[in-house]
């Protein structure tokens, strides 16, 4: 079984995150959907079959908690692209810096909020105060 195919459904995903503080029994896990029980068998096996959880008996209940190997594989795929990624980030996150740096003031003591555009050759205006 694919873990990608399994994760792709949202009930599995809920699954999944309600297995990740720790384990859980299968009755307990039915009752957080609106599903069928046997429809949340039906989930459980295929992430079994993923290797993305791993279940044990417990007296008459079955346990099921978060198998890491499946996980490993994952990540391991998402790995191959991550690196392609951070370049992108990173020159993205540069560009960003560059533009904020040409976009600073030039002069000490003005900021670039308190220029306003004006008309070119236009005089500042001239402020009255009150006495």
């Amino acid at each position: 079984m694919d873990a990608f195919g399994a994760i792709a459904d949202p009930i599995r995903r809920g699954i999944l995150d309600l297995l990740g503080p720790g384990p859980r029994a299968a009755g307990e896990i039915a009752a957080r959907f609106e599903v069928t029980p046997s429809a949340i068998s039906q989930h459980l096996r295929y992430l079994r079959y993923a290797r993305l959880i791993q279940v044990r008996a417990q007296a008459q209940r079955r346990i099921y908690s978060i198998d890491p190997r499946g996980f490993q594989d994952l990540q391991r795929w998402l790995n191959r692209y991550r690196a392609f990624w951070e370049i992108k980030l990173d020159a993205l996150e540069a560009a960003l810096l560059e533009g904020e740096r040409s976009r600073s003031p030039k002069a000490p003591g003005k900021s670039a909020t308190s220029r306003r555009a004006r008309a070119p050759g236009a005089r500042p205006r001239k402020v009255q105060h009150e006495r």
